[in-house]
């Protein structure tokens, strides 16, 4: 029996993991790779992960959804879903040093005369997608001054054979970039596809520029990340991962990319974009490929649990009654924040909310409730707004402030910023304010108060 109160530190295991406990499927071998891998994936999200042997008849099996809900996340960590933020943040304050080894499963193959178009299953997933995606691929970058790495996942568009186009938005592998092109050098990198649970997770930590994602990876293990140096550059990358591709982004060379269904679950656009020249390509013996579908819960869910961890972090330092907080899917686990409050002053919940917006330019609407009110129930986070919430005092509307690029009704990433304070004033009369309850609602045990011969006797009442 796996040991649930230790983190999941291989994908192999992890997969084991999922098949044993029914949460694994396997499609019919031959699954087209343009369209009709996403769909299935697609229909299968948040239930079952699913395994695609010989897609278009490619030797190299396809896996999606590996964690698509929160709870397999926390159960990925070895914890209870209540402390995942708290586990998470903890590892993003004391990371582990990777240790370097020479040997490693992921070079097993070397390919230095690279045609991806052929040598990977990369599917092609939404409708007007501009070609095939590898969607799931950690990019490493090492910084040219420091040689400290980043790691963050990039859309990478298949451009040909050795050619890939990569939205690289304007964070720390960016800012590596600009200093290589300054220097008119390329910057190399690495685009690493299938490695565990807790460094997929790791890879989307916000942290500041040099500091690596990888250390954080180990700090979920509870152990070193074991990492080997790439054959053609000097980027470290998981020895245990299954494919890595190698290469260097090209200085002051752009070519088209997009559209590509993201996160919002609308197309990122056509652009004129960095590009990664190809130079090797290694894999395990009969390696893994993962993908993510767009806008998929896989997708949503990695980036929420580092960004709730850092938000909760970041607002607990100015605001000690913030007591936790929830990106909901509803918000595509970017946009939209909710917050737990014990509020001890009025007034406090606008700050909270100010403190939010300032924690990360994605969030464009916060929600701020007091404690009885359970936030990942969209329904209850409703209710406190419908009862708790006056638009002439409780709204706080901060125009022309830097969004998200991806929300299609921001202005070049311009967004008006909203919050709703939905605390409950403390000076107002506790008893307006308290909740209705049937004694022992909670308690009761409808299985030994219903009669099994109930509904014969209600017919035989009917009938007479």
């Amino acid at each position: 029996m796996p040991d649930e109160t230790r983190p999941v530190t291989g994908l192999r295991e992890w997969l084991r993991r999922l098949a044993d406990s029914g949460r694994l499927s396997v499609a019919r071998p031959g699954t087209p790779l343009v369209y009709r891998l996403a769909a299935l994936a697609k229909r299968l999200d948040g239930r079952q992960a699913t395994v695609f042997p010989e897609p278009d008849g490619h030797p190299i099996p396809v896996i999606s959804g590996l964690v698509s809900s929160r709870a397999w996340i926390a159960e990925a960590m070895g914890v209870p879903e209540s402390r995942v933020l708290e586990c998470y943040e903890a590892a993003a304050e004391a990371p582990v040093p990777w240790r370097e080894v020479s040997d490693a499963p992921v070079q097993a193959e070397v390919h230095r005369e690279v045609d991806l178009t052929r040598q990977l299953p990369v599917p092609t997933h939404n409708e007007h997608d501009s070609g095939p995606y590898i969607t799931a691929g950690l990019l490493l970058a090492r910084n040219p001054r420091t040689g400290v790495q980043n790691v963050s996942i990039n859309r990478c568009q298949i451009s040909g054979p050795d050619r890939i186009g990569v939205l690289i938005l304007p964070r720390h592998a960016h800012a590596f970039y600009q200093m290589a092109e300054a220097a008119e050098a390329p910057l190399e990198v690495a685009v690493v596809v299938g490695v565990d649970p807790m460094t997929l997770l790791a890879s989307q930590a916000i942290v500041p520029i040099d500091h690596d994602e990888l250390e954080i990876a180990g700090a979920l293990r509870g152990e070193p990340l074991e990492t080997v140096k790439c054959v053609t550059n000097e980027v470290r990358v998981p020895a245990a991962a299954e494919i890595v591709i190698e290469g260097r982004l090209l200085p002051q060379v752009r070519e088209p990319e997009g559209p590509f269904g993201e996160f919002p679950q609308y197309y990122g656009p056509r652009d004129d974009r960095h590009v990664i020249q190809v130079d090797a390509l290694t894999h395990r013996y009969a390696p893994l490929f993962h993908t993510i579908v767009g806008g998929g819960l896989e997708h949503l869910w990695l980036g929420a649990i580092p960004r709730e961890a850092t938000l909760l972090g970041h607002l607990q330092r100015s605001f000690p009654g913030v007591a936790d907080v929830h990106l909901p899917v509803g918000g595509v686990c970017r946009y939209h924040l909710v917050v737990q409050l014990d509020k001890r002053q009025e007034g406090e919940a606008k700050n909270v909310i100010m403190g939010a917006f300032a924690g990360h330019y994605d969030i464009k609407q916060v929600v701020v409730v007091d404690r009885d009110v359970d936030i990942h129930d969209p329904d209850q986070v409703q209710w406190a707004i419908a009862t708790r919430f006056q638009a002439d005092r409780d709204l706080v509307v901060i125009p022309e402030a830097q969004g998200s690029k991806l929300d299609p009704s921001a202005r070049n990433g311009i967004s008006a910023k909203m919050g709703v304070d939905a605390t409950v004033a403390l000076a107002a009369d506790p008893f307006e304010f308290t909740r209705i309850r049937v004694p022992d609602e909670d308690k009761v045990d409808p299985d030994a108060q219903l009669d099994p011969d109930g509904l014969n006797w209600l017919r035989r009442k009917l009938g007479e």
